[in-house]
């Protein structure tokens, strides 16, 4: 059954011109979403649209999902940074591009301030297969990270007040950052690209994401 739903739902985003390349596309046919949502919520997997997980969070519509990983263009063995677990399901994408089946050097490193939601996201990795090529860390993901700079791309999955500069310092030059920014219900979804020590942000249009927590943006759960 979930099968089936899920070549439909990623026909439609095609269509839609949400889903473009063919490695963002095989992610998407690979990867279970049903997975990553509460049981209770598993028979609306496919349907595009934001599913609340625990402690107030969502997981994004799959639209989303694809928009931010056509702008965000992981390539196989590269190294990707996230912040804000949620359920894994991002992360879960990600990893299918940058080390497909089971191939690959690339990994995703994903940063979740709540411990709970981490534990689900792990649960939700280790039974889809993706627990390893996704390395969840619990840290406060507003402020310094706890992690070498090293990164080929990042994306946060949060609305940053401003510009993520604790995750941009972690970007080799290069590198991707998307996120949404802005301290509003609508935010901008922002890609930034490093470029010789230069941070250029190109705006891509109006989103609506929960807002970042943690001490960098006025209390560690505020």
């Amino acid at each position: 059954m979930y099968s089936e739903l899920r070549r439909k739902l990623v026909e439609k985003l095609a269509a839609e011109g949400y889903i473009r390349s063919p490695a963002v596309r095989r992610a998407f046919m690979r990867v279970p979403r049903e997975e990553f949502v509460p049981a209770r919520l598993r028979h609306l997997a496919y349907v595009d649209t934001p599913l609340p997980t625990l402690k107030g969070q969502t997981i994004s519509a799959p639209h989303m999902c694809a928009l931010m990983c056509e702008l965000l263009s992981p390539l196989e063995g590269e190294k990707i940074l996230e912040i804000g677990t949620g359920s894994g399901y991002h992360a879960a994408l990600c990893a299918e591009v940058v080390a497909p089946g089971d191939l690959g050097d690339g990994t995703v490193v994903t940063v979740e301030i709540e411990e709970s939601l981490a534990r689900f996201a792990v649960e939700n990795l280790r039974r889809s297969g993706y627990y390893g090529k996704v390395n969840p860390i619990v840290a406060d993901g507003s402020v310094t990270l706890p992690l070498r700079r090293g990164f080929d791309k990042a994306f946060i999955t949060a609305a940053c007040p401003s510009e993520p500069h604790n995750v941009l310092e972690v970007v080799e030059d290069g590198g991707v950052v998307v996120a949404p920014v802005g301290t509003g219900y609508v935010q901008e979804l922002v890609v930034y690209r490093l470029n010789k020590g230069i941070i250029i942000g190109e705006r891509r249009g109006p989103v609506i994401f929960v807002p970042l927590r943690g001490a960098g943006v006025g209390g560690r759960y505020s």
